[in-house]
């Protein structure tokens, strides 16, 4: 699994429009703040809003604010919903599996389903609220 530009810059507007929880902020403030230009946010703030995660407001003093409560915007559910799977080989995916002619007696198949599971883990643990409060869960 490699997380995008896309699915980088969604969480970074995310972090800033969590940071400034309850003020409307303008495209070109979060563009300047996230360094993402406001050509890529407007499609990726449009994505936000159609999941369910931020909202807008019209007008000369319109922009974007956040439209759940920090704790709850599930970092797992956001890259999955821009990015796809989280697992590194389709053999080892649950939600977009694809066979492999070596799958059978597969060595490696165990490793990419602990990677798949390790990495599923941490990002389904982890919400908006703990990455701005910098509480990362522990994989131990």
């Amino acid at each position: 699994m490699k997380v995008s530009s896309r699915g980088e810059y969604a969480l970074r507007a995310l972090l800033l429009l969590g940071r400034n929880r309850g003020k409307i902020m303008g495209i070109k403030e979060i563009s300047d703040q996230t360094l993402v230009s406001i050509h890529y946010l407007e499609q990726l703030l449009l994505q936000l809003k159609k999941l369910g995660y931020v909202t807008s407001k019209r007008g000369a003093r319109g922009g974007y604010t956040l439209y759940k409560e920090p704790e709850e915007i599930n970092i797992g559910e956001v890259i999955r919903e821009l990015e796809g799977p989280l697992s590194p080989m389709g053999c080892a995916s649950i939600t977009k599996y694809e066979p492999c002619p070596l799958e059978e007696g597969c060595q490696l198949k165990p490793l990419w389903s602990l990677v798949r599971d390790t990495i599923a883990y941490v990002l389904e643990k982890t919400s908006l609220k703990d990455l701005l409060e910098n509480q990362l869960p522990s994989i131990k």
